[in-house]
């Protein structure tokens, strides 16, 4: 079997193709992130609980409901998305014309008690969930399981469609011209308060439906949302802070790099991103993406 760079081709291929998948849950997770602050301007931490309640939702839905994946990829951000309207309304709504740092340490505080609910009811050990899409396919050079093949295209269409929205239909402009001048916007007639509490429901509903897809592939875990959403905000600073596109290209980006340094120098690939996050700072602080505010 020949080798590419001295590595096997089934090693160098299978960490490339998990580096996808890590790479399609940044883009989701950091969509979300970047959607709530590019149009809210509220630093999201809850974002990483409301990702850990997505995939408990498909799991409740599976065992008390006998809803099946399919069904749960469409009503579990629902749901999320939901609790994510009666945050925004009772807590996060108030803070608007504060810091920044008023709504990081709110919804940090928010994500320690969510866990910590879902940690006393369910433990920490994790729950298993079925795979819906059992089986792969033979490339000749690895095995493509046929989940994580659906996770990575599927990821890509929900991240191209919410740019799509954002950038080039008339909600997504009433919604850039809400975040710039919102008082302008009421004149039309808007109601830009429903704006703004449906955009945070959008937001968590993209971590809960990331988290729908996470939950065959890893365990359910309450603290599974934690372990994510540092790295996550990491990709979202390197990409720039509420830059869509940016939290796209960079996610599956750095998912690959991540990939790759398994690879090559393993000892390197839990600090790799934030090495990156590190260069891109110092040369370009707004992000790769992002425009200086």
């Amino acid at each position: 079997m020949f080798e590419l760079l001295g590595v096997p081709p089934q090693a160098l291929f299978g960490q490339l193709l998990l580096g996808l998948i890590n790479g399609a849950f940044y883009a989701l997770l950091s969509l979300g992130l970047a959607v709530i602050f590019g149009l809210m301007n509220v630093i999201n931490f809850t974002h990483g609980a409301q990702y850990m309640m997505g995939a408990f939702a498909s799991w409740m839905l599976l065992q008390y409901a006998g809803i099946p994946y399919w069904g749960a990829l469409i009503i579990a951000p629902l749901l999320v998305g939901l609790t994510g309207i009666i945050i925004e309304r009772l807590m996060i709504s108030r803070l608007y014309h504060l810091d920044h740092l008023y709504g990081l340490l709110l919804t940090f505080g928010l994500a320690l008690i969510i866990e910590g609910l879902f940690r006393r009811q369910y433990g920490s050990s994790g729950l298993p969930y079925t795979n819906p899409m059992p089986g792969g396919t033979n490339l000749g050079f690895m095995i493509l399981p046929w989940y994580r093949g659906w996770v990575v295209i599927f990821s890509l269409i929900v991240c191209l469609g919410t740019w799509f929205m954002i950038e080039k239909t008339k909600l997504g402009s009433y919604l850039r011209a809400a975040t710039e001048n919102p008082t302008l916007v009421r004149a039309f007639g808007i109601n830009v308060p429903r704006m703004m509490t449906l955009t945070y429901a959008f937001g968590a509903g993209l971590a809960a439906l990331a988290g729908v897809l996470a939950a065959p592939i890893q365990n359910v875990n309450p603290l599974m949302g934690s372990y994510l959403i540092v790295v996550v905000f990491a990709v979202v600073v390197i990409g720039g802070m509420g830059s869509i596109m940016g939290s796209i290209v960079t996610g599956f980006a750095l998912g690959l790099i991540e990939g790759l340094t398994k690879v090559f120098y393993p000892q390197a690939s839990n600090t790799v991103i934030f090495v990156i996050m590190a260069i891109v700072l110092l040369v370009r602080p707004a992000g790769l993406f992002g425009q200086a505010r």
